[in-house]
């Protein structure tokens, strides 16, 4: 098979045309594949213009009591992921977990395990006390640095 110049065009028009990402053809001697990058488009907010300029006195109104959420305080020091990965809180399904809230730790003792690219990796205390939180829940994704635990 022997691609000439309008056969290549004509291909090229058929993914343009029919939205398609890609098109391959292969024979015993060769093979063409023609792919369409579709570009990234950025989302253009509109901006409205006000066609003129009004003044308007407003009564004031008492203003709503609106109770502003507090960050929760957090006790302790932080433990954190290491790596990004998906967090267990045991070592299999059937076993209990390696620390629950209100357990004493020790340094160096695991409490939990991050699987990343299929291997299972062990997470230790990097200070002794109790486990005042757990943030995440068992088979939740994490990300590096994310907060795993407390420990005061």
């Amino acid at each position: 098979m022997k691609f000439n110049l309008e056969y290549l065009e004509k291909l090229a028009n058929i993914v343009y045309d029919n939205d398609l990402s890609e098109i391959t053809l292969e024979d015993d001697e060769q093979a063409l594949s023609i792919k369409r990058e579709k570009p990234q488009q950025a989302a253009i907010a509109p901006v409205v213009m006000p066609s003129t300029v009004t003044s308007q006195v407003v009564a004031p109104q008492a203003k709503p009591a609106i109770e502003q959420a507090k960050p929760a305080a957090h006790k302790g020091k932080p433990i954190t992921a290491p790596m990004v990965g998906t967090f267990y809180s045991a070592p299999s399904p059937d076993d209990a977990p390696f620390v629950k809230v209100g357990d004493n730790i020790a340094i160096g003792q695991v409490v939990c395990i991050i699987e990343a690219m299929k291997l299972m990796n062990e997470i230790e205390a990097e200070a002794s006390g109790q486990i005042t939180e757990i943030c995440v829940k068992n088979g939740d994704s994490v990300e590096f640095g994310q907060v795993l635990m407390y420990v005061e």
